[in-house]
């Protein structure tokens, strides 16, 4: 076991990556590149129904032929974003109280796989066509925009996490990371359109998922178990703090899920109640997820697919925040817990925390060399399904909402080209 200190990082970093991290991460694009490229011309794509909701024909199961819906699921909602800032929010503030974030989509899901039917019996391609019916036009173009607006700032929000990760770990520049997740992603989403998505989400949810496992096998042997991680956390403070406070201080609760509801930075009230509505807005309304479920080949695949994404959201306690966000806390206080503003513009160049490099920290300081290139992989695949589920939903908003409104005599040829 490593010997950990409370004020220093206690083993010698691996910054650098080798060839066989860098052969792994190219191989890894490569085969995604090449599995969209194929996804593209597999499937049939001259038709809306085809391009948008993968011709209605997607299954619950996880397989690949046909694609499985529980895995895009599941992967449209993990990305990079949600993978740093879950393990860096328990990293900086012990929050194992963000948990109910994710353990509330498990309801939310199995109330989708309810208005599942609602959906699929109406026989829509977009959530705003399903308004129209309960506001008229108004309602629906109000709608249109809203979930544009809202999907801009989720690819924002997932392509500044990717590019970060890919800053910490090669050390290239922040906006050509951006722009080359930018253009893998769009090499086959716009090429196969929903219909490739799924099939590249499947084997990225089992990378995420496996890889993840790895890291906290890893991390667990490092620490010797739960007992020795709670008391070597509540231990850990940055060896620069500002005078007169105690925000370097671990919190008391760390490791309470529910949190006291007036003196919790998180009450257990408001995770409870207020998390659950914004769940359910999410999980049962947005276009990036129940698309999903419209392109179901029937309503058992939609039930089954949403039920099994929701098994799988109980997953990130264990493989993002607990040992994760703990133990980079514990051997890395100095970097991702750090409070003085010098300090973290030092590390991170960001003098409000450095919270949000706490996993692709802990991948390079605690991986050896080859399996570290892999686990940079496994990051990056976070950010994938996202990005490419954004892109598809936005797609399908702008062509069937905006585009359809202005020019009504569309045909399906120029409905295709705008999609694209």
């Amino acid at each position: 076991m490593m010997e950990g200190s409370s004020t220093a990082a206690p083993f010698s970093p691996s910054q650098q990556f080798s060839v066989a991290d860098l052969v792994v991460l190219t191989a890894y694009f490569s085969l995604n590149v090449a599995v969209g490229i194929w996804s593209s011309c597999r499937v049939n794509r001259n038709t809306i129904s085809a391009h948008f909701l993968a011709g209605r024909d997607m299954a619950w199961r996880t397989s690949f032929a046909p694609p499985p819906i529980g895995a895009s699921l599941f992967a449209s909602s993990e990305g990079s974003g949600l993978f740093m800032g879950l393990a860096g929010t328990r990293a900086a503030r012990g929050m194992i109280a963000v948990t109910g974030f994710e353990w509330n989509a498990t309801y939310a899901l199995l109330a989708l796989a309810w208005v599942a039917e609602v959906y699929i019996s109406s026989a829509i391609v977009t959530m705003p066509r399903y308004l129209w019916r309960f506001g008229g036009e108004r309602t629906r173009t109000h709608r249109f925009g809203l979930l544009l607006l809202l999907s801009i700032t989720k690819t924002s929000t997932d392509l500044y996490s990717g590019a970060l990760l890919v800053q910490v770990c090669l050390g290239w520049d922040l906006y050509l990371s951006a722009v080359l997740a930018l253009v893998v992603m769009q090499l086959y989403t716009i090429a196969g359109g929903l219909a490739a998505v799924p099939y590249t989400d499947t084997p990225q949810t089992l990378i995420m998922v496996l890889g993840a496992m790895v890291l906290v096998v890893k991390a667990s042997n490092e620490i010797r178990g739960y007992p020795n991680l709670e008391e070597a956390y509540l231990k850990a403070v940055p060896s620069k703090i500002v005078p007169n406070t105690t925000c370097h201080l671990p919190r008391a609760d760390a490791m309470h899920l529910f949190r006291d509801p007036v003196s919790g930075d998180l009450p257990w009230t408001g995770m409870t109640f207020g998390l659950s509505i914004i769940a359910t807005w999410y999980w049962c309304t947005d276009q990036v997820i129940i698309q999903w479920s419209f392109s179901a080949k029937s309503l058992s695949h939609a039930k089954a697919g949403s039920i099994l994404a929701s098994y799988l959201k109980m997953l990130p306690l264990f493989i993002i925040i607990m040992y994760p966000g703990n133990i980079t806390y514990f051997y890395l206080p100095d970097t991702v817990a750090c409070v003085d503003p010098e300090e973290c513009t030092r590390t991170c160049e960001a003098a409000v925390g450095c919270s949000s490099i706490a996993y692709p920290k802990l991948v390079i300081e605690l991986m050896p060399s080859g399996p570290r290139g892999l686990m940079t992989a496994v990051t990056m695949a976070a950010l994938m399904p996202s990005l490419t589920s954004i892109s598809n939903s936005s797609s399908t908003l702008f062509t069937m909402g905006i585009w359809r409104k202005l020019r009504p005599g569309a045909g399906e040829r120029e409905l295709l080209s705008v999609a694209r």
